[in-house]
């Protein structure tokens, strides 16, 4: 039975609240490519000012079009395709698990056998 990433649009709120922190673990970078989920002008203007390029189409509800780099945006795929492999287990993918240590663990179990097998 395959389970569905829960990423929706009523989770944006989430997501921007928790950005902040991942990008000042991930450390200095040029572009950040990713999807619609995360089309917020806070973010785009966070990422400016710590001096990267937001590679985020615009989502649809927008009243003025976003411009991005075309070229760059595909890159944003390949990492969803890395990644889709984890979505085969539920427990990753609706991320059951409520302490962080917990999820990681499931995380890294899953890696090891989507990857290895």
């Amino acid at each position: 039975m395959r389970c569905d990433m829960i990423c929706e649009a009523h989770d944006i709120e989430q997501r921007l609240t928790k950005a902040p922190a991942l990008l000042d673990r991930a450390g200095r970078m040029r572009y950040l490519p990713d999807d619609k989920g995360y089309d917020a002008d806070r973010l785009r203007r966070s990422l400016r000012d710590r001096g990267a390029v937001p590679v985020i189409s615009g989502r649809r509800d927008r009243k003025r079009t976003i411009r991005y780099d075309k070229d760059c945006y595909p890159t944003r795929h390949l990492i969803e395709n890395a990644l889709c492999p984890l979505k085969d287990f539920c427990r990753v993918a609706t991320r059951y698990c409520k302490l962080a240590a917990n999820f990681f663990s499931g995380v890294a179990l899953a890696i090891a056998i989507a990857f290895w097998l």
